[in-house]
């Protein structure tokens, strides 16, 4: 009887301590982010605050529509509002958006100068591209006291600019020579780039990268320096690198290019780009991670934070919709998290009775301009609907670039493999115009299958390893994205666009 009183109460002390332990790990998991908070290929980030909301914008390069501008409350949770450039002008750089006068700018490299976009309201009509007719690559705006404009570039000069913004008013000046890399570190190179200023008391701060945007994981890191004036002298801070890459055994290599802010908290934080260790063809991920300040006046990076391991959050938890890249297509307008690649032409696409109906160009995918976007995961499934008319080719693929992409595509009869360009019939004389497509990739290995009915998969022969198809093999800063593609002469429809994220 003793025995069994006491196992009972054990019984009981471990129901409530296992009950408390549940409670804390569920209170542990509200409380805390682990990065990315953009998960897959979002690069170069430029962060605005406005009032109590925070917006994002980043590289958009080869992608149009582009300048796709993210809003958020709490610097976690984030959603498509809009894309500020449908005009084609190039591969877009790394972006700054600012506020000024209650007017909205985006300051982007493409096409061998700088350009700028305006608008009255973030989420509203943005102008045409403007051409600053002014060279260099990464503009970042800052303002003086006295209302002043400059754009500073990633050589480490500015430009005044006039007070509308949109022209510049003077010459080139040097101001900046960056921040000495030691010789015998592994970098790419030194390549100063991306400088974001602000102001805190009487400093302004520029906040640099170096050392390669990509190659060694150890080469990009983040570079700060002060200064009494927006022109200079800058100094150098004693914390620099403020963050690098240790070696490739980190979990994310090339860490770099940051914008320094304060939240509506008060709290100082700092949003940068990353590549993950086994998954470079993700492209550079936006990453989050706090700053505190010295008495002396400098920001760092706390005493053994580890950007790898859960962070606490630093704004209450965002409750509303999560963004989802599935889609059925049954808004009149293309959702933001689409683009086409190269180009960005309205007249070729018509969304009508939950499908989106994409004209058939070109005769391979290189020269298709494929329908794009971007998966945050490293392994999922993803399916689409399909009906093929007139001669075209429909098909999911994954593509990098013309350079390479692989998947599975569809004519009138027969199914088709494409293994990085190599396209030929794997399935012969099994459809009737209409099919449904699925590639599933499995951390980077990637199997193919069709279905005449939506229910029963018959997987293709046909597989593919994906994880070569990144910058450090094929340039260009671009990454591996799903691609919906219309090839040939006719049209193809899609529906039912389903993307699942495997665990």
């Amino acid at each position: 009887m003793k025995k069994t009183l006491i196992t009972l109460i054990l019984s009981i002390v471990y129901l409530i301590l296992s009950a408390q332990y549940q409670t804390d790990t569920k209170f542990t998991n509200e409380e805390f982010y682990k990065n990315p908070v953009f998960s897959g290929d979002f690069p170069d980030p430029s962060l605005l605050v406005d009032g109590n909301d925070y917006y994002v914008v980043h590289s958009s390069f080869e992608y149009y529509p582009g300048l796709t501008i993210w809003h958020s409350k709490d610097l976690i949770n984030w959603t498509p509002v809009t894309s500020a450039l449908t005009k084609y002008v190039g591969s877009v750089w790394a972006p700054d958006l600012a506020k000024y006068n209650n007017k909205y700018y985006i300051y982007f490299p493409a096409n061998n100068t700088n350009y700028v976009v305006v608008s009255d309201s973030i989420d509203g009509t943005w102008s045409d591209p403007i051409d600053l007719k002014v060279g260099n690559i990464d503009p970042g705006h800052v303002v003086d006291d006295n209302g002043n404009r400059y754009l500073y570039f990633s050589s480490g000069g500015y430009v005044p600019l006039s007070d509308d913004g949109l022209s510049v008013t003077g010459n080139f000046k040097h101001s900046y020579n960056g921040w000495p890399i030691p010789r015998d570190w592994t970098i790419e190179c030194f390549c100063m780039e991306g400088p974001k200023l602000f102001k805190r008391g009487e400093y302004y701060y520029m906040t640099v990268a170096e050392g390669g945007t990509a190659g060694p994981a150890t080469g990009h890191m983040v570079i700060s320096a002060r200064s009494k004036s927006p022109l200079g002298p800058w100094e150098n801070s004693p914390f620099n690198p403020i963050i690098r890459a240790q070696s490739n055994a980190d979990k994310w290599w090339s860490v770099g290019h940051a914008t320094i802010f304060k939240n509506t908290s008060n709290t100082w934080w700092m949003i940068f780009h990353g590549y993950e260790n086994g998954h470079y063809n993700m492209g550079r991920q936006t990453l989050l991670a706090p700053v505190v300040w010295t008495d002396d006046g400098w920001f760092k990076i706390p005493d053994n934070l580890k950007i790898d391991e859960p962070i606490k959050k630093p704004l209450e938890p965002f409750v509303g919709d999560r963004f989802s890249l599935n889609d059925n297509f049954e808004s009149n307008t293309l959702k933001p998290h689409w683009k086409f690649f190269g180009e960005y032409d309205t007249s070729r696409f018509h969304l009508i009775n939950n499908s989106i109906v994409i004209k058939a160009k070109g005769n391979s995918v290189a020269e298709c301009s494929p329908l794009l976007c971007m998966p945050s995961d490293h392994s999922y499934s993803v399916q689409v609907e399909i009906e093929i008319e007139g001669d075209a080719i429909g098909g999911l693929i994954l593509y990098y670039s013309h350079k390479i992409y692989s998947g599975i595509l569809a004519d009138v009869n027969n199914i088709l493999a494409n293994l990085r360009g190599w396209q030929f019939p794997t399935e012969k004389e099994v459809i009737d115009n209409h099919v449904y497509l699925r590639l599933k990739n499995m951390n980077n290995t990637v199997d193919m299958y069709y279905s005449i009915d939506g229910a029963a998969w018959i997987k293709i022969e046909n597989s593919v390893e994906v994880s070569a198809y990144h910058h450090n093999v094929l340039s260009d800063f671009l990454s591996l994205r799903i691609g919906l593609v219309s090839l040939g002469a006719g049209k193809v429809k899609f529906k039912n666009f389903k993307y699942e994220p495997i665990k």
